[in-house]
């Protein structure tokens, strides 16, 4: 039964006090072709519960599962072995239904995972200093931009061709209405960065230059010179991880000049998951930690000299006027930043480091084999763990006809692009530590039949 507390009388007035002559003006940004509009076709008016299990099973039941068959998809969400203890230990009690440590004297365990989370974060990007979290991957880099229009006072951001265009698109959404100026492009299907064009477009009125690392194509760049130009400009520099996993291999953007340094932190302890939900990650320098969105724990000593944690900046609008706040989000992605920090703890850093390698390795292996298919060239031969494929066709086709194939051959460009026709013969494939040898075989064996 339907819980509808509010008569039509509170909601006339409701609408009244905000100027709106019906619901459906809330709705007004949301286009009409994404909009409901009467039943879901296929769904009964309704059924039992114990009907609805059976039939969502037989739903579920036609889902390719990631872990049945050779997988080879990331462009952002990449499938790698969780332990068995993050999950036990995250549902723990304590951890599962925490809420916002605003009373230190009760939550200090909470406090004390964010900080752990927080210094691992920092350390991992080579930041000074890193929040207790965000949503996830796009709507950090997006933050990133707002937070270096603060510093600098500007609205303009040169963005890589090489960011992952859903990130491009988030940053886009936000800036109808904060009025920022976005420089965007689309990539090219050639092995070197658009390091040239980010350099030519930075000037006095640039806030920040936004680059991925490794990129959309899985292509890696030294981040030195971009940083070098953006502070000769007076700019800031953001990086963008979607593969933390990649920074056990090669260098940390901060020790690089990277000012903000953001990221997708999925790959560590939180799954896959149907795409969230996830948690974004976001460090900075010292020097800017005012202007980082989000909440920041710290440690302090209480009455009696004993260690402890508290919320030590949470400049958000919960807690502030909100024209003074950095950001209007307001929580952070407790659970999952506990799963990051357990799998990083149980890795520690050694262990990453043999993680990226294996992967690495792995990775070049898959890229060795896929290039000997007849027709397929490999885009970029510097990479950590996801490399981009040239079919001599288009590679949407190819990709579902792998799947009738029971193999989840990568991300097609056109999926990513579908108005870039110049990238709709890309294929971005990811390697993990959780491929196999038969699962390349097997790839490569498909991809040429499916070629022919």
């Amino acid at each position: 039964m339907r819980y509808l507390p509010l008569t039509d009388t509170d909601r006339k007035a409701m609408l009244d006090v905000i100027g709106a002559k019906s619901v459906d003006d809330l709705f007004v940004d949301v286009p009409a072709e994404a909009r409901l509009s009467g039943t879901i076709e296929g769904l009964p008016d309704h059924a039992s519960e114990m009907a609805v299990e059976r039939h969502m099973k037989r739903l579920a039941g036609q889902n390719m599962v990631a872990g049945d068959v050779p997988f080879f998809l990331g462009a952002g969400a990449y499938r790698h072995h969780v332990p068995a203890s993050v999950d036990h230990l995250i549902q723990r009690g304590e951890f599962l239904t925490a809420y916002t440590p605003y009373q230190p004297e009760i939550a200090q365990g909470t406090l004390q995972v964010l900080f752990e989370f927080q210094t691992q974060v920092a350390h991992l990007f080579g930041c000074d200093v890193a929040n207790a979290s965000m949503y996830d991957g796009s709507t950090a880099c997006y933050e990133a931009i707002s937070m270096a229009g603060r510093v600098t006072r500007r609205k303009k951001a040169v963005l890589s061709s090489g960011l992952h265009p859903h990130y491009v698109s988030v940053a886009e959404t936000m800036a109808k209405f904060t009025g920022d100026t976005l420089d965007v492009a689309a990539p090219e299907l050639v092995a070197d960065t658009d390091t040239e064009r980010l350099l030519g477009a930075i000037d006095k009125d640039t806030s920040c230059v936004v680059v991925q690392y490794p990129d959309i194509l899985g292509r890696i760049t030294d981040l030195t010179p971009i940083a070098d130009k953006a502070h000769e400009m007076g700019a800031l520099l953001i990086a963008v991880v979607t593969e933390p996993v990649a920074l056990g291999a090669i260098e940390a953007p901060g020790h690089m000049g990277a000012d903000i340094v953001v990221g997708e932190g999925q790959s560590l302890g939180v799954g896959l998951q149907f795409g969230g939900p996830y948690v974004g990650l976001f460090a900075t320098k010292e020097k800017y930690v005012r202007q980082m969105p989000g909440r920041l724990c710290g440690e302090t000593v209480d009455a009696s000299g004993k260690r402890g944690f508290v919320l030590t900046l949470s400049t958000r609008e919960q807690h502030i006027r909100r024209e003074k706040a950095t950001s209007n989000i307001c929580t952070n992605s407790g659970l999952c930043a506990l799963a990051f920090s357990i799998h990083m703890t149980l890795l520690g850093e050694r262990g990453l480091t043999e993680l990226a390698a294996l992967n690495h390795a792995l990775a070049c292996d898959a890229a060795d084999r896929l290039a000997k298919v007849p027709g397929v060239k490999l885009l970029n031969d510097s990479f950590f763990n996801e490399f981009t494929l040239v079919l001599p066709k288009e590679a949407r086709p190819v990709v579902r006809e792998l799947a009738e194939r029971d193999i989840l051959g990568g991300v097609s460009l056109g999926r990513l692009y579908p108005t870039v026709s110049a990238l709709e013969n890309g294929l971005l494939v990811a390697v993990t530590e959780t491929t196999t040898a038969e699962d390349v075989e097997a790839f490569a064996v498909a991809l040429e039949e499916v070629l022919k």
